[in-house]
Formats: structure tokens, sequence, C-alpha cells
């Protein structure tokens, strides 16, 4: 069932689902969630179940500002925060120590918990409406199936979970992959997922370098399980093959009218060798357009039936990290 998010009593509607411990479907800026009270472990539990998700694997808690924090967080430290002053509500999560028998199901029992603030308005109106019925925040993963491609709209959300779970609209998405997590469990900013707000953002803001979660095992803690950072996530049915504009070139013209099934996502139309059995799609060539439209693109050549799916490699530079880390765990 699909609500106007706009609507008042859609929101009231959901915090009323979300209070009896059932799911909504709620968007954000980045991707659309798959939500339940975060303090309720049942309800929680409902959300590794529905995505067939490995119970270890940690959610993510969206709460309404900065001061829900506490709720969760043992400590925040001055980085931190500053993170928050500069990025929330936006598309940051920050990894921070789990205060003791509050969110254990929804950070699959980590002693840590990764908080955000979304930046939609119907994200935040459904927060501050379920505070106002004590849920302090939203555990709230992608609503799609575990290690599938990320839903940018209300449909997709239905499409994959079926017409029973009521899904709050509010549009496509604008961000269009999910945030970026910074750990701060171990007392510099650590990245463990890259997102739209980039490294160098990070670093302006907190005044400290960012490190790799490559360089983790020199440090004494041991990292933590973060959203998204399996080595194969995000992946459609089609195979995806990163390649780069001349290699898909040379492999369509090798095929030609033999080539069948297939998609490509390129910056350049290949009119040589793009037969009736290729379908194309044109690629961004900036960083933000093309994150809005990488699992869109995803879904629909998936929806269409081809059984492998040709990407125009992505620039290697830091504007582009966000996107070539998504399609490489696609590609995985």
């Amino acid at each position: 069932m699909i609500l106007d998010g706009t609507l008042p009593q859609s929101i009231a509607q959901a915090a009323y689902a979300l209070q009896r411990g059932d799911l909504v479907g709620l968007p954000t800026e980045t991707v659309y969630g798959l939500a339940a009270d975060a303090g309720n472990e049942a309800a929680v539990a409902q959300i590794f179940a529905t995505k067939g998700r490995p119970p270890n694997h940690p959610l993510i808690v969206h709460v309404a500002s900065a001061e829900d924090v506490p709720a969760f967080a043992g400590q925040v430290p001055a980085f931190a925060q500053h993170l928050m002053a500069a990025f929330w509500p936006g598309p940051l999560t920050l990894i921070l120590p789990r205060r003791p028998c509050v969110g254990a199901a929804a950070a699959g029992g980590q002693d840590s918990i990764g908080l955000r603030c979304p930046a939609h308005p119907v994200a935040l109106a459904l927060l501050q409406a379920c505070a106002a019925h004590g849920i302090q925040g939203l555990a709230a993963p992608s609503a799609n199936l575990f290690g599938r491609v990320s839903p940018t709209t209300a449909a997709h959300v239905q499409a994959e979970l079926g017409r029973d779970l009521l899904v709050l609209d509010g549009g496509a998405c604008t961000v269009g992959i999910e945030s970026t997590i910074i750990d701060c469990t171990r007392g510099a900013p650590v990245l463990l997922r890259p997102g739209q707000i980039s490294r160098a953002q990070i670093q302006v803001a907190c005044g400290l370098a960012v490190l790799d979660k490559d360089a983790m095992h020199t440090m004494q803690a041991p990292a933590p399980r973060a959203s998204g950072t399996l080595e194969s996530h995000y992946a459609p049915r089609a195979k995806v093959r990163l390649l780069s504009a001349q290699d898909i070139l040379d492999k369509l013209q090798a095929l030609g009218p033999h080539a069948n099934n297939l998609g490509v996502w390129s910056v350049q139309r290949p009119d040589d060798g793009l037969g009736a059995g290729v379908l194309w799609r044109a690629q961004p060539t900036t960083a933000e357009q093309a994150a809005h439209d990488l699992f869109t693109v995803l879904r629909d050549l998936d929806a269409r039936g081809v059984l492998q799916i040709w990407v125009q490699q992505p620039p290697d530079t830091p504007a582009w990290e966000g996107v070539r880390d998504r399609l490489q765990r696609a590609a995985a």
C-alpha cells in the first residue's frame, strides 16, 4: 500500500503502524528504507527476516536530530559533533559507541551503532511523529532484498517487497546512493563507505585526516561491521561488467548481430554494433547525476530481462568514489 507521504494523515498512519511493531517503507534523500522501531527487537527482527539479511549485519538507525543521539550513543567524540553540525540532516552516517542495553538488535550485537539524521521532509515528519509515541529512532536499511539493488522510488519498494507493506511516497530520491559512513569509535574519522559527502568535505568539517578502512589493521580496536560494505552488494540479477569505453565498443563490434539480452550504460551511444538485442542508457558525465541515476538504470535494465549489463568505468577521481564503490560491489 503506497500512501502520499506529504499528507499528515499518512504520517500518522505510518507512525501508528511502527508503534504496533509493523514495518514501513520510508523515503530518504539517499534511498528508500525499510523502517522499524529501533527499540523494538521483534520489529527489528522482522527487517532481517523480510530482507533475508544476516542478523549480525548491522542496521543504520535514523534520528530526528542530533539531540536524539544520546538515546543510542554512549559518547560522541568532538570531531563527530563537528560532523553532525556540518552535515545533519544529510547523507552521513556516524558509527558511535553504543549505550549498553540499547539498540542491540539493530546494531547486529556490536558495541557500536550507526546513526543518521536524514534530509527528507517525509522522513523527518515521520521521525517527529514517532517521537510523540515514544519511539526514539527508526532502524531503516534499504527497502530491498539483501544484496540487491537499492530502491529509489516507492514503486521500487512495492515491486520488491509486495503490496502489503505500507510505503510512504516521498518522490524519487534526490541523492540516489546510500550515505557516507564514518567510523567515529577509533579516535579518528575512518571512512567505511563512500557516498555523496566526500573525504575532503569530512576533513574540512572536523579538522582531522580521514583514514581509510584498509589501514584499520594498524589500529588497536577491531573494525566495526557496517551496512553496505560486503564485497558483493547492490547487485541486479543480470551480471554487471565494468569496462572502458573502448572495450565496450570493441566487444560490441566483435559480437555484431549476435549481441543479445545486453544492457549498456555508457557516456556515448555506441552506434556501431548497437543492434536490437542491445539496450543502451546514457551515463551522465557528472558524479552527482550518475549517483542519482545508477540504481534506477540497473533496475530498469534488470526488469527488461537483460542477462548482462556493461557499464563504462567511471573516472578515478574523488568525486566519483561513491559511484565507483557501488558499481564495484554490483560487479563483484
